[in-house]
C-alpha cells in the first residue's frame, strides 16, 4: 500500500511540474526600460493622442510601472496628467504602488 501512495505521488507531482513548465514557457518575460516608452514621450508631454504603438508598449510596460512610478527620476512622467490621460486612452491603468 505505501508503495502505490508514494507512486501516486510521484506521478502527481511529475504532473504538476509538467503543467507548470508548460505554464513558464508560454510566458515572455519583460524586460523594464524606460526607453520602450519612448513613442509616448509626446504624448506625455503635450496630452495628445497617443499613437497604436505608444498603447502597444505601454501595455507591454505595464508590470513595470510601479518600478517606474517609485524612481524619482520617473515619477513625474508616469504619474503627470498626461500621462494618466494616456493610460485612459490605451486602457492601461495607473497602478497605486
Amino acid at each position: 500500500m505505501k508503495l502505490s501512495s508514494r507512486s501516486l505521488v510521484l506521478c502527481l507531482v511529475v504532473a504538476v511540474t509538467v503543467v507548470l513548465c508548460a505554464v513558464a514557457g508560454t510566458t515572455e518575460a519583460v524586460t523594464c526600460s524606460p526607453v520602450e516608452l519612448t513613442p509616448c514621450m509626446g504624448p506625455i508631454r503635450s496630452g495628445s493622442a497617443p499613437s497604436g504603438t505608444c498603447c502597444q508598449k505601454l501595455r507591454e510596460q505595464r508590470p513595470c510601472l510601479c518600478g517606474y512610478i517609485k524612481n524619482p527620476a520617473l515619477r513625474t512622467y508616469v504619474t503627470s496628467p498626461n500621462a494618466r490621460k494616456l493610460a485612459s486612452a490605451c486602457g492601461v491603468p495607473i497602478p497605486q504602488c
